[in-house]
C-alpha cells in the first residue's frame, strides 16, 4: 500500500542506495581523483542489490513478515557495505599524504536508518492486525 509510511521510508532507501553513490564521491585518492560508485563494481553492485531489495520490499507489502525479512537482509547487506567503507577509510588513512573521505561512505548508515523506521512500522502494522483479530 502506497499510503503507509513504510513504503515512504523504503522509497528513501531506494533512493539514497540507488541513486546517490553514483553523484556523491566515496573518498579522494592520493592523486586527487575522486572515487565514485560505478568505479568500483562491487561497491556498485551492492548498491544495486540494496536498492532492489527495497524496491522489492515494497512491492510485497500484502505480506507484513517477508517485508520484514527482506528488510533485515537489507540491513545486514548495508552493514557489510559499511564495514567496507571502515575498512577502506582506516587504510586510507595511513597514507603519506592525505586523502579524503567523501560523503558517500555515509549513505549505508541513513539507510540503515531508514530501514530500521521502516521495520518499525512494519512490526506497527502487524501488532495492530493481530490485536483486531484478537478482538474477533
Amino acid at each position: 500500500m502506497i499510503q503507509r509510511i513504510q513504503t515512504f521510508f523504503l522509497l528513501v532507501v531506494a533512493l539514497l542506495v540507488g541513486v546517490l553513490p553514483f553523484f556523491l564521491n566515496l573518498w579522494v585518492e592520493v592523486g586527487g581523483k575522486e572515487v565514485y560508485a560505478q568505479d568500483e563494481v562491487m561497491v556498485s553492485i551492492v548498491f544495486y542489490v540494496s536498492a532492489v531489495l527495497a524496491v522489492a520490499s515494497i512491492l510485497i507489502y500484502k505480506n507484513r513478515q517477508n517485508q520484514f525479512v527482506v528488510n533485515r537482509l537489507n540491513m545486514i547487506l548495508n552493514l557489510f557495505l559499511l564495514g567496507f567503507f571502515v575498512y577502506r577509510s582506516l587504510s586510507l588513512s595511513g597514507e603519506t599524504v592525505v586523502s579524503e573521505k567523501g560523503i558517500g561512505m555515509l549513505i549505508p548508515v541513513f539507510s540503515i536508518v531508514f530501514l530500521v523506521l521502516a521495520n518499525r512500522a512494519i512490526k506497527k502494522d502487524e501488532d495492530l492486525v493481530k490485536s483486531v483479530d484478537r478482538l474477533r
